[in-house]
């Protein structure tokens, strides 16, 4: 009999056990930033909304250059995350690009110079439909940021298209 009663708690405790990990290994939105129109947008000489390319049906920022820009696009403030992989994910659309494209987040630390990650693992160059590209930042326990910016990088010269940005949390494993 009680060994049937030390089997049952057994058996709760790794459900138990099971659910509260779980959480921790799942990814989360942090903010979405939607493009509908150019609001709330850092960066507002030389990018324009195109309502007709998107790649989620609401439009996209369009950006056309003849040489490299950053396009300062969105700060978050204090997002009170830390011991996460911290991912900045976007969809990416080019034309006719000489150099790259590339997603940038510089992360804040409250006394601290910033630091910076870039999607260079997965830029774009030339002609490209609508693609996903990200970027991440391994914030260990205690690394909190109080402040996120979202950049697009452009080396070079052509037209690139962002949409569906987002800003996740994610396990560091």
């Amino acid at each position: 009999m009680i060994s049937k009663y030390l089997y049952a708690w057994l058996l709760v405790y790794a459900l138990v056990a099971f659910g509260c990990s779980k959480s921790s290994n799942e990814i989360a939105a942090i903010r979405q930033y939607p493009i509908r129109d150019l609001q709330g947008i850092i960066t507002q000489t030389g990018i324009e909304f195109d309502p007709q390319a998107s790649s989620d049906g609401n439009g996209s920022l369009h950006i056309t250059t003849t040489d490299s820009v950053t396009v300062r696009l969105f700060e978050t403030g204090d997002i009170d995350v830390e011991d996460a992989r911290l991912v900045y994910r976007a969809k990416l659309k080019t034309r006719d690009l000489t150099g790259k494209a590339y997603l940038e987040m510089w992360c804040h630390f409250q006394g601290q110079v910033e630091f910076f990650s870039r999607g260079l693992h997965n830029p774009l160059s030339g002609t490209n439909d609508w693609s996903s590209a990200e970027t991440f930042f391994m914030l260990q326990k205690g690394e909190n940021p109080d402040n996120v910016r979202l950049n697009l990088v452009i080396s070079g010269a052509g037209e690139a298209w962002i949409d569906d940005i987002m800003l996740e949390k994610a396990p560091l494993k």
